[in-house]
Formats: structure tokens, C-alpha cells, sequence
């Protein structure tokens, strides 16, 4: 245990605990001047060497990557049908086999196949084999890396998400993106280190669980961006302010709150509220500019797909997060798949309606996001994640239907760019699909190489919650996929 949070700071708790509390994304830069102004360190080059956002957290390793663009297909999308080529599987079509599965429907031993109802071709040098759901992205191959055996702990919706946003089945915990900001803070003090865009039908299972801070202090959490009109609700000022009108109103509510602060050493919510509306008042400015895509040629956005209404919305949110990467957004989080059945990728009835439409939307789009990167020079920098809570199983749940049932002993993810070498391939599951049986990856390894790759060390990167040293791979500790690394 550090020897410092032994130390009582005024009566309540240390100096140094205080800090690490309040010391948060674009919260840090407010403090670290008011820190120095009123005695709690005697030059501002001092508090900057705790409160400053760029500050690494120690141990740092020499990260490839500056940001992060997760996409996050939700509801589970059939890795068999889409980048995890089982030939195996078509003849089986129709027949029950012995199989062991565990998912939505309980565990079994046997189970009617589903077929693939896609075919498979190989593109790239790489050879690798893609179905025809995604014929953009196959263009795409040679700059990514797949792992074809993920595994997670649930099969269930909701603490699957909330084990491939936060690595717990719990609620409570810190996300990805809340760990990527704690540990490097924020490299725009305009705009929120952790934005997430939800789908135009909604939000996922358990909403803001996904994107909380968790027990850290609130200045981590994820800001929901909408892609078109305002960027946050209730960003504008009240009707007939003046913004001189309106910084008067700020100075005169941040003195009282920041006095009310110097009694409750510990409030760290507090603190994250004094910056949240600095942060509000510099984004009024900021987040209109950073989402006003007309700036953009046509032909950047046709290569998003926005020339077409069925790729346009996602293919916005695309280009949203290219811009915002641009700006230096930490972590970006985009949901293809909103809370009902019928909106995300979870296909228990009908696998080829619901693919294709999920597919048909998001191909061209994620393809555009990668081709876009990589001509600007910023695909080294940035690290794209594919992928959902979990995989499909190679049976169907129902007695008649081409549905498949939910599948976390395998299943399929991939990234691309910031440090990962493309063209490959690393894991296997089993001739039908159904479970990981060559270098099984939990969920906790794609953790670990995603705060790797940012310069973090998975097992050292903690924050002192209940008595421990809370990290975001857990008390067991987890190494990255080396396999995918460049």
C-alpha cells in the first residue's frame, strides 16, 4: 500500500488520496491552477506534476496508439456467419447433432445446426477468409487482426456488456474508456476524453452502466454525442444571456463551490462538477464546430456512405469520430444496435434478415472510417475495435426458425490500426463454431491489449477503491495479445 494514504491531510484524508480523487481528465487543468492559488502546493509546477492531464501514470510503455474507436455491435453478432469460416457447417444444415452449448436457452447437449447462410471468399494478401455480409470491409483484411477466440463469463445480454465495457459482471465499475482517461488524461480541454454515440433507435441494455466512471470521480465518464443537431442537450445558453452574462454566472458559482470544496476534502463528485461546467462552457463554442460535417468534401462523405440513406446515419457517426480523433479524443465508443430485439444484432428468429440489415448499415461505414484513417496518416494512432458481448451459437434456440442462440465460449473480434499488425489471424474455435479451443482470449486479454497499446500497463494501471488497488483486468492480471502486435 502507498505509504502516503496512511497519512491524514486536515483530519479527513491524505493529501496525496485527495488528489489522485480529483485529479481526472479535463477536470485537472481548473485545479491544478486553483490547487497552486490558494496554499495546497507551492507553484503551479508542482501541482501540475499531480493534477496534469498529460501526465502519464507510471509504469508508461511506449504506446502505438493516441486514441480509441470502438464499434460496438450490439446484441452479438454470428461469428460463423460473418469473419470465422466454418465449411463444416453447410452440409449440417437442418440436422441435430451432439453439441454442448450454453446460452440464452440454458446448457445443452445437442442442437438443430443452423447452416451459414452467407458465403465465404478470401481477399487480400492475407488470404483471409470473409463472408459476403461484409463486402467493403474485406477490402479492409490486410489492415486487420483477427481473434477468433474470444470468450466471455455470461451468455446474458446485460453482464456480457457490462463484462466487454467495464471487465465485471457487476455494475458499478469503471469502463474502458473511464481507464484510458484516468491513466492519460485529456488531450483536449474543449471537449469530453470519452464520448459514446448510441444508435438512432436507442440506447443498449443497461444504458449508461456501459459508459459509467464508475467508483472513480464522475470527470471520467462517457458523454453521449449525438451526430446531427446539438451535440449535448441543454448545451445552450438560456434564451437573452450574454456569454459575458454567463462567465460572471460561472466565475460566481465556481467561487462558492470551490470554498465549499476547501471544508470536503474528500468530494470528489463535487470537484468533477466545478469542471463539468467549464468544460460545458468551453464546448459551446467547441462541440459545434467539431460535429459541423459540411466542412467535409462530398467525396469523404460518400466514402462514409452518406449518399445513401441506409449507411448515412452510421456513416456519420464514422466520420464524427474521425473528426473527434482529430481533435484528440481519448475514447470513442459507437452502437450499432439499439435496446429492442428487433433494432440489434441479437437474431433468434430470423439470422438473415437481421444480419443483412445490420451489415447493410454499418459495412461501408466502418470501411470508409478505416480507408479514411489510414490516408490522413492517423490509422497508427488509432486503435479500432470490432465486436459485440459475445458470439452465436452454431444451433438454433428454437424448434423451427434460422436463429441462433447466444454464444460466449467463442466467437470473433478484430482491430485494426495503433500498433496492431494486420493481415493476421490468432485463435481458432472448433469445426462447428461452437467454443474456443486453440489460444483461448478472455475478454480481459482484449482489455490488456487495448491499454497496452495506449501505453499503459494493464497490471500496474490501478485506482485505490475499498480498501484495493482496483484495475481494470482484475486482482489476476492479464497480458495482452501479443500474437496481433506489431
Amino acid at each position: 500500500m502507498n505509504p502516503n494514504k496512511t497519512k491524514n491531510f486536515c483530519g479527513r484524508t491524505s493529501r496525496r488520496e485527495f488528489i489522485t480523487d480529483v485529479a481526472g481528465g479535463f477536470a485537472s487543468l481548473a485545479l491544478t491552477g486553483m490547487l497552486a492559488n490558494d496554499g495546497f502546493f507551492t507553484s503551479n509546477a508542482e501541482a501540475a506534476k499531480f493534477v496534469n492531464p498529460l501526465a502519464p501514470k507510471p509504469p508508461m510503455l511506449p504506446g502505438k496508439a493516441k486514441s480509441v474507436i470502438f464499434l460496438f455491435m450490439y446484441g452479438g453478432p454470428s461469428h460463423v456467419d460473418t469473419f470465422d469460416y466454418k465449411p463444416k457447417l453447410y452440409p449440417l444444415d437442418g440436422k441435430t447433432i451432439p453439441v454442448k452449448t450454453f446460452g440464452r436457452g440454458g446448457k445443452k447437449s445437442e442442437g438443430r445446426v443452423v447452416g451459414p447462410k452467407w458465403n465465404f471468399k478470401q481477399y487480400g494478401q492475407s488470404g483471409k477468409y470473409v463472408s459476403d455480409l461484409f463486402p467493403n470491409l474485406a477490402t479492409c483484411v490486410d489492415d486487420m487482426a483477427f481473434i477468433h477466440s474470444m470468450t466471455a463469463d455470461s451468455p446474458i445480454h446485460g453482464s456480457a456488456m457490462l463484462m466487454m465495457n467495464s471487465g465485471s459482471l457487476l455494475s458499478g465499475k469503471p469502463s474502458m474508456g473511464s481507464w484510458v482517461n484516468y491513466g492519460l488524461g485529456s488531450m483536449n480541454n474543449n471537449l469530453p476524453g470519452y464520448v459514446v454515440m448510441l444508435d438512432k433507435t436507442g440506447g443498449p441494455i443497461s444504458g449508461a452502466k456501459n459508459w459509467s466512471s464508475g467508483y472513480m470521480p464522475a470527470s471520467f465518464q462517457g458523454t453521449v454525442f449525438r451526430s446531427q443537431g446539438d451535440p449535448i442537450l441543454n448545451l445552450k445558453n438560456v434564451q437573452g444571456m450574454s456569454p459575458a452574462q454567463q462567465r460572471t454566472l460561472l466565475d460566481t458559482l465556481n467561487h462558492m463551490n470551490e470554498g465549499h470544496l476547501k471544508s470536503r476534502f474528500d468530494n470528489s463528485n463535487l470537484a468533477a462538477r466545478i469542471a463539468s461546467y467549464e468544460l460545458a462552457y468551453n464546448m459551446q463554442a467547441t462541440a459545434p464546430e467539431a460535429i459541423d460535417l459540411d466542412t467535409e468534401p462530398e467525396y469523404i462523405k460518400n466514402l462514409y456512405g452518406m449518399d445513401h440513406d441506409r449507411t448515412e446515419d452510421f456513416g456519420r457517426k464514422c466520420l464524427l469520430a474521425r473528426r473527434l480523433v482529430e481533435r484528440g479524443v481519448r475514447f470513442i465508443q459507437i452502437y450499432s444496435g439499439g435496446a429492442h430485439n428487433d433494432d440489434n444484432w441479437d437474431a433468434h428468429g430470423d439470422l438473415k434478415k437481421n444480419h443483412d440489415y445490420h451489415a447493410g448499415n454499418t459495412d461501408k461505414p466502418i470501411a470508409g472510417l478505416i480507408k479514411d484513417l489510414k490516408q490522413r496518416g492517423l490509422l497508427d494512432e488509432t486503435l479500432i475495435i470490432w465486436g459485440g458481448e459475445f458470439g452465436r451459437q452454431p444451433t438454433a434456440e428454437y424448434a423451427k426458425g434460422t436463429g441462433r442462440d447466444h454464444n460466449s465460449y467463442g466467437f470473433t473480434m478484430w482491430m485494426a490500426g495503433g500498433g496492431i499488425k494486420g493481415g493476421t489471424a490468432v485463435g481458432e474455435t472448433d469445426e462447428l463454431g461452437s467454443m474456443a479451443v486453440k489460444d483461448r482470449f478472455h475478454v480481459k486479454h482484449l482489455h490488456a491489449t487495448v491499454l497496452n497499446q495506449m501505453g499503459l500497463d494493464p497490471n500496474s494501471l490501478t485506482y485505490f477503491y475499498g480498501g484495493l488497488d482496483q484495475s481494470l483486468v482484475g486482482v489476476e492480471g492479464a497480458d495482452p495479445i501479443y500474437q496481433i502486435l506489431a
